[in-house]
Order: structure tokens, then C-alpha cells, then sequence
């Protein structure tokens, strides 16, 4: 079945963009016409259109980590990291170019935000966020997420995430996404606001819809399942990742003692001294290279780990596609069972066991006047239950078109993404696999020449 689509007339629309480098000016009045408008034309089509592919228009850039010191709500110190997050209009008024507007944000805000996108736009694969902590890292990689290159790393993620938002052909219209890139203030307040929250479903809810859902759609399920297959896949691939640069990393320092024991040789020797300390030198450069090899290697995994949490995401989507389906049918069970009872009173005979048919027997018939009343309000309730059953239906089929239209183009997004990380990481491994020839072929000029 299909999943309906997140009320349109609850979900905030994106202000219309004022040029950056000076403030937008009555904000909320120009908001509320583009989402006035936004209602009117849907929540998007996916067309690249001048309104709702404001990124052509604009940079949006992390340039900046930042430790501080401060009170949380529990009023006790801690430390965390601020981002800051810099735009810039890649346009020009009056020939003039325009100042970087920027502001701080902290992980804690931007999970706030995804969460907000998560609620409103069920239907959309809402790109994931950098792992909070540091997972499948080698010994020698800090797991402490204060760690400069880690926040470093992480920094370079949440840029990514931004720029995946704002490229969405949905989501980037948001009134709440443009709020989080242009004013610092009263931000978390303004989403507090819309009450996205109380909207978001319970995980109890979502866990019984799994396992009671009657009829699931097979596409969702089959969706569901690659999701966790390819959410296995890329951990194994992880974890074998960090054991290579284990072993690799031993395998290069180890070098090192190459160009120890060349240059200790070299001090006994005459003829051979300087080819010698020339291979050993050749052999220290050698092992001090791993360093900056694992340091790339870990920008390739972190392209993994995206698509690691991209799964889950996937997972959301199918998630709340069985919570619309469950509730279409308990909606169509309750219709066909007040059905069952109004036809019951009407001919007078009871097919299942029930409590009023006991009570019946017990203390005898109703009379006329009463049965009259209970079968006017039961065609009462079937007339809204076979319109709500219709109104489900309906969202049902919007959703399914929305999602399944989202969920193509993150397939798309997803085999390019992941061809070029494939193929840049297998670079860098003849790269690295050719320097350690070149490291050989020196040395073995070197002993040539001896």
C-alpha cells in the first residue's frame, strides 16, 4: 500500500532568498507569500527551477571548527564543537559583490534540524548526518570526538550534509532549512514552534505496524531488506578497511628500520657509506608516507559511512510507508465491522459472539425506537469511516508516487557517488602501490652505484 505524504498545509515553506551580505528584511511577511504559493503548487516536482534550486544562487560552506566551553540545560560545564557555517551569494548587486554572512551552529542544532526534515518530509530520503563519534577506526586513529582530526573530518561532513539539502529539490525549499543557514538567534525556538515533535511517531507504533501489517507493499519491503544488506555490506567493507590500515601501517613503519640499520652500515663503511645513507634516507621517506596515505584513505571512508547511514534512512522512509498501511487497514477493519453490526440490526441476527448479543439475551430485545437510533448513528459513522478509508487511500497512492520518485533519484545519486569513491580509492592504491616501487627502484640505484 502507499504511505501518505506529510500535510501540506502544516509544512513551512522557504522564505524567498534576500541577496546575503545584508539581512532579510521582513522575513516572516515573504515567507508566508512563498508558502502560500508553495500550497498552491505542491511540494515539489522535482523540476530544477529558479525557486527551489536556490543553491545556484548561493555558497554554503563549514569553514571553520571551533572548541568551547559552556552551560548546558542541566546548568552543568561541558565542552563541545561549534561550526561555523558561511554563506555567500554568487551573484552581484549593482555590480558590487556581495559580504559572507555567517554564524555558529553545533552538532546538537544540526541533528535538531535533520530531525525536524525527517518529521515533515516522511517521504523523502533525508540525507544523514557525520557520525557523532568516530566508528570503525584502526588503532592508531583517535576515537575521541574531540580530536582535532576527527573534528576536522566531521566538519567536512556536515558541509556535505548542508550541501545535500540544499541541492534537494524539496527540501531545499524549507523555510526552516533557510532560518538554519541565516539567523543565529531564536533558531531552535522558531522550530520548537511547529510542534514537530509531537508529529514524529512513537517507535512502539512503528514496531507494531511492522510486525501486524497485512498486506505490505513488495517494493517497500524489498527496499527495506537492501537497506540492511547494504548497511551489512559496507560495515564489513569498514571493518576490513581498518584492519588493512592496521597491518598496513606496520608494514610501512617497519621501513623505517631499513634506513636505521642502511645508515648504522653506512658509518662502518667507505666504499659503500654514501649508498648506503642514500637508501636508508630513501627508506625513512617511505615510512613516514603512511601517515598522509591512511590520513586520505580516511576521507574514502567516510564517503562509505555515509552511505552506511544513508540506510537508515531508507529504512525511515519504509518505515513510515507501514504506519500508513496499518492504519488504512485498521481503518478498513473498523468500517467493515460497523457494517457487520448496522446489518446485524437491521435483519436482527447476530453472526459472532459479542457482549451486546449476550446482554441481549439476558434482558431481551431493544425496542424498535432504540435499534431505529443505533442504526442512524452507525450509518452515520460508515459514511465518514468509507470517507476517511477514501481520504487514506488517496494519500496513500500520493505518497507512494512521492517516495518512490525520491527513492529513484537517491538511486542515482548513490551508484555515481559511490563509482567515483570506488574508483578514486583504487587510484590512490596504484598511486601508493607506484611510490613504493619508485622508494625500490631508488634504492636499488643506490646500491648500484656503491
Amino acid at each position: 500500500m502507499e504511505q501518505a505524504p506529510a500535510d501540506r498545509e502544516r509544512l513551512p515553506q522557504p522564505a524567498p532568498l534576500e541577496p546575503l551580505g545584508r539581512r532579510a528584511a521582513g522575513l516572516e511577511s515573504v515567507a508566508g507569500a512563498e508558502a502560500e504559493r508553495a500550497r498552491d503548487e505542491g511540494p515539489g516536482d522535482g523540476m530544477m527551477t529558479e525557486n527551489n534550486f536556490w543553491l545556484k544562487k548561493i555558497e554554503i560552506s563549514v569553514s571553520e571548527a571551533e572548541k568551547r566551553t559552556g552551560r548546558n540545560a542541566m546548568n552543568m560545564q561541558e565542552t563541545y564543537t561549534a561550526y561555523l557555517i558561511e554563506t555567500r551569494s554568487v551573484e552581484h548587486i549593482d555590480g558590487q559583490s556581495v559580504l559572507t554572512d555567517s554564524l555558529w551552529r553545533r552538532y546538537s542544532e544540526f541533528e535538531l534540524l535533520r530531525n525536524y526534515l525527517l518529521v515533515y518530509y516522511p517521504h523523502i530520503v533525508v540525507p544523514p548526518l557525520p557520525e557523532k563519534r568516530a566508528e570503525f577506526v584502526w588503532h592508531k586513529l583517535s576515537a575521541d570526538n574531540m580530536d582535532p582530526d576527527f573534528v576536522e573530518r566531521r566538519r567536512i561532513g556536515l558541509e556535505n550534509f548542508l550541501l545535500r539539502v540544499a541541492s534537494h529539490p524539496i527540501l531545499c525549499r524549507d523555510k526552516i532549512f533557510y532560518l538554519f543557514l541565516t539567523q543565529e538567534g531564536n533558531w531552535k525556538e522558531t522550530v520548537n514552534e511547529t510542534g514537530f515533535q509531537l508529529k514524529a511517531d512513537s517507535r512502539l507504533k512503528a514496531l507494531n505496524a511492522t510486525f501486524r501489517v497485512k498486506n505490505p507493499d513488495k517494493r517497500f519491503t524489498e527496499l527495506k531488506h537492501y537497506s540492511d544488506e547494504l548497511q551489512s555490506v559496507i560495515s564489513h567493507l569498514l571493518r576490513v578497511r581498518a584492519r588493512v590500515a592496521d597491518r598496513l601501517y606496520g608494514v610501512y613503519k617497519v621501513h623505517g628500520n631499513y634506513g636505521r640499520v642502511f645508515s648504522e652500515w653506512s658509518a662502518i663503511e667507505k666504499e659503500m657509506g654514501d649508498g648506503l645513507q642514500s637508501a636508508g634516507h630513501h627508506m625513512d621517506v617511505y615510512a613516514s608516507s603512511i601517515d598522509d596515505i591512511l590520513e586520505d584513505e580516511e576521507h574514502y571512508a567516510d564517503q562509505l559511512k555515509e552511505y552506511l547511514f544513508y540506510a537508515e534512512a531508507l529504512r525511515a522512509v519504509c518505515r513510515k510507508h507501514e504506519l500508513t498501511q496499518y492504519d488504512l487497514e485498521m481503518a478498513a477493519q473498523d468500517l467493515a465491522s460497523k457494517k457487520q453490526q448496522c446489518e446485524e440490526l437491521a435483519t436482527g441476527t447476530v453472526r459472532t459472539f459479542s457482549l451486546k448479543g449476550m446482554t441481549t439475551k439476558l434482558f431481551g430485545q431493544e425496542t424498535p425506537e432504540q435499534r431505529e437510533a443505533r442504526i442512524k448513528v452507525l450509518e452515520e459513522q460508515i459514511n465518514e469511516g468509507e470517507q476517511q478509508l477514501k481520504s487514506k487511500n488517496l494519500e496513500g497512492r500520493e505518497f507512494v508516487k512521492n517516495a518512490w520518485a525520491d527513492i529513484e533519484r537517491f538511486k542515482e545519486q548513490k551508484n555515481r557517488d559511490l563509482k567515483e569513491a570506488l574508483i578514486s580509492y583504487a587510484i590512490m592504491q596504484i598511486s601508493m602501490c607506484k611510490k613504493g616501487i619508485q622508494v625500490w627502484t631508488n634504492a636499488k640505484e643506490c646500491f648500484s652505484k656503491m
